[in-house]
């Protein structure tokens, strides 16, 4: 169980929201994106978590975008976390992004790629704030107890582990959903992350994707039982800066919300 502002990760409560572009990509599109969200959220009574990474340092190719710039996008951030009042969650790459993030996070995500890196879990940990692990594509869930371990030895117990597909073969992932299951066992809030599963990453340049099973492997979750659900949500996907072909389109965000919560409130009725 993890408090945020006024309510509760895990513990069998309803599942918390996790929404937002994938990228910082200038103040307006973040703002407004991060206000329609919240309305939608405010709605359906779901707890959001407003999510886009100040950096994106791990793209495929060096021509692609990466950040507007580091100070200038945890700027904007801070704008959603005290202007909007929404908590807000942002990736980290190195040890030293913590405190560059400093207080316009609440949440400190690891990216799948960095999930064993020792230094950067013990410098998030040390933070004492909410740190979310991503599963690498090349871990199993039993192995998630480990990079937990490292962030649990600076005396920080508040983690959450994110499933988002394994690697299968080349160019491709799939969601064991038996993860969402092991992982919850390990003593730990599960999140889904439904749109980064659906990536066929590295074919070219950048990575594609299949949005068409956002919505179902969302819902397939919810029915399996989760703490929350991770979306990278654009106003127009096709013209994002990042993840193109894996962000789930604003305009549908309302009905899948609509159905998830109805699965995730009949599951956890029946607890």
């Amino acid at each position: 169980m993890i408090n945020l502002k006024d309510f509760v990760i895990g513990q069998n409560q309803p599942l918390v929201l996790i929404a937002g572009p994938c990228v910082v990509e200038n103040e307006k599109m973040i703002l407004s994106t991060a206000e329609e969200i919240g309305k939608i959220a405010s709605k359906l009574k779901v707890h959001f978590i407003f999510k886009s990474s100040f950096k994106k340092a791990n793209r495929t190719s060096l021509d692609s975008f990466a950040s507007l710039g580091d100070k200038a996008a945890v700027a904007i951030l801070r704008k959603v976390k005290y202007e909007l009042n929404f908590p807000v969650i942002t990736d980290i790459h190195l040890p030293d992004d913590v405190d560059l993030v400093g207080d316009a996070a609440d949440v400190l995500q690891i990216p799948a790629f960095l999930c064993r890196q020792t230094e950067l879990l013990i410098a998030a940990g040390s933070s004492g704030k909410i740190i979310n692990i991503k599963k690498g594509q090349f871990l199993s869930p039993e192995e998630m107890k480990y990079a937990a371990t490292k962030v649990e030895s600076t005396g920080n117990k508040k983690i959450m582990l994110t499933e988002r597909g394994t690697t299968f073969g080349y160019h491709n992932l799939v969601v064991d959903m038996r993860s969402l299951i092991i992982m919850r066992e390990l003593g730990y809030p599960v999140i889904m992350d439904a749109t980064h599963s659906v990536q066929l990453p590295g074919a070219s340049a950048m990575s594609s994707g299949q949005p068409k099973f956002i919505k179902p492997l969302a819902k397939a979750a919810a029915a399996v039982g989760i703490d929350g659900l991770f979306l990278e949500v654009h106003p127009n996907p096709q013209e994002a800066l990042s993840d193109a072909h894996s962000q789930l389109p604003l305009s549908q965000l309302e009905s899948l919300l609509t159905e998830v919560m109805e699965i995730d409130n009949l599951v956890k009725s029946l607890k």
